[in-house]
């Protein structure tokens, strides 16, 4: 299941029937949506019970999350408890649909046994208490981060298929990356090491699981995000017990939020998919450069209003049940600069990447005196091929990043050389607009450019962009 139409009409009938309900219930039902989210978004898997183990993972990733990033010495509270209690009963709960007709079934497929479920669980259960006595917060944000690769990068994926197929007696040749679609690991890994690393700068405010698993697993942004920061979730979170049940504002706030994104996505984006925007079939079949422009800003196009789209339906969905999830795209393809770009495309994934991976790395290099023009350069490459990796683990992302990084690099070092020189054209209109004008053009085609490597395979892309249309 995605975030389809109906799903969505499903949430906002959800949401009329939440704002009815008395409102200490409000948080909990929070959290058991967004943990019956998660296997219910989870796709079909080919492998045998695959898309049960995977958010079954994602759970013990999270519990684990919060434990490690615990204040040591702070007691386990009874809402705690509670909390552990509810979310391995709904985990226990989903098992047994295994017993279930298929038609009346809501996980992808026949879940395992339930009783090698709760030996699974109990498994994990120690190996979190065992782990956090005898390793430090950087062991499981290490643990993340190896998840991550082996997941994101194709071969080790199709490997990892391969031997998980041979261990449940099925076709190792037909092992592929493809076989484990982990749905949502890649905002979760972002959400978990950001608390982690924030619990080891002494910043993240103490956090009950109720409310930790909340964030990490908010059903609105589990597919598509944005990438909200835990003590800002927190803050709406914790207000929920005094949020005005029909608030006819907040209703028309998220309904139209709500209604915008489904006409970015389904309209505009699924229209421009159908033939007008470049693919590799499109590609190959291109004569001329004019036209194959044409396909390349029909691409750029359908990624903004899909990628936003699927944005405002999730912030909209937030503000029915009283989150306001931050904002992600404004106006990226206006801008002027590419660091302006970068602070308006997917802009919760570049903070992160920024507080995450620019300005430790920054740091770092300036506490070790490192040349400040290759500090900036190292940094801003490292964090823009984060970025493509994030994405996945593949050459085309790499390059995008590098190509993201290096124009970065070369719009900080000149605006630092220009910054007298742009006060001038302050004090001359026309000529004020017309550099204006250029810069965009510079800034937009530069990001179109870029997103070749985003549609088309490296050796499609490098021939195209460098040899022109057929």
């Amino acid at each position: 299941m995605t975030l389809d139409l109906p799903v969505i009409l499903l949430f906002i009938v959800g949401a009329f029937v939440y704002s009815l309900l008395p409102s200490k219930w409000r948080g909990w039902l929070i959290l058991s949506v967004s943990v019956i989210g998660v296997y219910v978004f989870q796709p079909f898997l080919p492998i045998r019970f695959s898309d049960f183990i995977l958010p079954t993972l994602t759970l013990v990733l999270v519990l684990a999350g919060w434990w490690f990033s615990r204040p040591k010495g702070d007691p386990v509270t009874r809402e705690d408890k509670v909390t552990l209690a509810v979310i391995v009963a709904l985990i226990i709960g989903l098992s047994l649909m295994r017993f279930v007709d298929e038609s009346l079934r809501i996980t992808p497929s026949r879940p395992p046994d339930p009783l090698m479920v709760v030996v699974g669980l109990v498994v994990a259960g120690l190996i979190i208490v065992g782990g956090r006595r005898f390793l430090p917060i950087t062991a499981l944000i290490g643990l993340i981060v190896a998840l991550f690769v082996l997941w994101k990068a194709e071969p080790l994926a199709a490997a990892i298929s391969g031997a998980w197929r041979g261990a449940t007696g099925q076709d190792v040749a037909l092992a592929s990356a493809f076989d484990l679609n982990w749905l949502g690991f890649s905002y979760i890994a972002f959400r978990l090491i950001h608390t982690l690393r924030d619990r080891q700068s002494g910043i993240l405010p103490a956090l009950g699981l109720r409310e930790y698993a909340s964030y990490v697993l908010f059903f609105p942004a589990f597919v598509a995000g944005p990438i909200d920061r835990a003590e800002r979730f927190v803050t709406d979170y914790r207000a929920l017990p005094t949020l005005r049940g029909l608030d006819a504002n907040r209703f028309a706030d998220g309904l139209s939020r709500i209604a915008m994104g489904v006409f970015k996505k389904f309209v505009i984006a699924d229209s421009l998919a159908l033939g007008m925007s470049l693919n590799t079939t499109i590609a190959d079949q291109i004569t001329s450069a004019p036209l194959f422009a044409l396909f390349l800003y029909g691409y750029a196009l359908r990624l903004f209003f899909d990628f936003s789209g699927y944005s405002d339906i999730a912030i909209g969905i937030g503000i029915l049940f009283g989150i306001r999830l931050p904002e992600n795209f404004n106006r990226p393809y206006l801008k002027t600069n590419l660091t302006a770009f970068w602070q308006s495309w997917h802009a919760t994934l570049s903070a992160w990447a920024r507080a995450y991976v620019f300005s430790p790395l920054s740091r770092a290099m300036i506490k070790r005196k490192w040349n400040a023009v290759l500090n900036v350069l190292i940094a801003q490459l490292a964090t823009m091929i984060v970025i493509g990796l994030w994405h996945g683990i593949t050459w085309n992302f790499l390059l995008w990043g590098v190509w993201h990084g290096f124009g970065l690099f070369v719009h900080k070092r000149w605006s630092d050389r220009t910054r007298v020189w742009y006060r001038g054209p302050a004090d001359k209109p026309a000529q004020k607009r017309a550099w204006t004008a250029f810069s965009w053009f510079v800034t937009f085609h530069y990001v179109v450019i870029g997103w070749l490597w985003f549609v088309l395979p490296l050796d499609q892309a490098a021939r195209i962009l460098f040899g022109g249309a057929r």
